[in-house]
């Protein structure tokens, strides 16, 4: 086969189909149906001569024909992604394209950024609000999530995954603590609305923190967030980790690059 005729869009399929063992979810993965994640996986297998998947009562399985060869695929897709990564190296090795939540970049990330380019003042940094950017789409470089791990990508935790208390009265709510349970650190019952919900309910821990400063009530929320208010009154510690945390997360391509390397080390310094 010659090299200019390699399927690489079919490979990129049964990739992604092998990893998740679905063609559901590798579709999902995709932005594409499941009938055209099919379609692939049957092209592949007459260009090949060989049945890639077998059907079983538990599922989708490889073949062993499939399985042979799929760790120097992988090994080949990354080879690529370097060699795209290279070739931009030249315009973007002082340009960092950053994904994080906005409450993250105001309560922690922003003075540590600030940090960075005054020792480094030909740094130049694109800064995008958002959890879930993706990682192509925007030409990201690193990001920080709120997760429980850094999933199929490259990361290191930024702090403790710790809760803190931020003011008094009744529960604020917010989508990361809608409904705390009983136990140490959580609002008691009266803190409740009428209804059983929350007399005070905002978009994310940011607002929430604000509200609670303002005397709204009280709010559970990352003690990472907190971080510049550390020994005022109005936070509290409370001995109840949380699931999870902060992370700064790429996929392995980016994570290997110099100047993420650079970064991540001055943004981990201390945590």
């Amino acid at each position: 086969m010659k090299r200019t005729h390699l399927p690489l869009n079919a490979l990129r399929v049964f990739d992604a189909a092998a990893r998740h063992l679905s063609f559901t979810r590798a579709a999902d993965e995709l932005a594409v149906t499941p009938a055209a994640v099919g379609q692939q996986i049957r092209a592949l297998e007459d260009l090949l001569g060989v049945v890639l998947f077998r059907r079983t009562s538990k599922g989708l399985e490889l073949t062993d024909e499939a399985g042979s060869g799929l760790a120097a695929l992988r090994t080949g897709f990354l080879h690529f992604e370097d060699a795209v990564q290279a070739m931009q190296a030249g315009q973007s090795s002082h340009v960092y394209t950053i994904a994080a939540p906005r409450e993250f970049f105001a309560a922690w990330l922003a003075p540590r950024l600030a940090a960075f380019r005054a020792d480094n003042p030909q740094v130049r940094f694109v800064l995008l609000d958002g959890e879930m950017t993706d990682f192509t789409e925007a030409n990201l470089d690193i990001a920080v999530r709120w997760t429980d791990g850094p999933g199929d990508l490259e990361g290191v935790p930024l702090g403790d995954p710790d809760w803190v208390m931020v003011g008094e009265g009744g529960w604020i709510g917010w989508p990361g603590d809608p409904a705390p349970e009983s136990g140490e650190g959580a609002p008691s019952e009266d803190s409740d609305g009428e209804d059983g919900k929350p007399p005070v309910m905002v978009a994310d821990a940011g607002q929430a923190i604000a509200a609670a400063l303002a005397g709204l009530g009280q709010a559970r929320v990352p003690a990472l967030l907190t971080t510049g208010m550390a020994g005022t009154e109005a936070v509290k510690a409370i001995d109840a980790p949380c699931r999870r945390g902060y992370w700064l997360v790429a996929p392995l391509p980016q994570w290997r690059q110099k100047k993420v390397k650079a970064l991540v080390a001055a943004l981990t310094a201390g945590t």
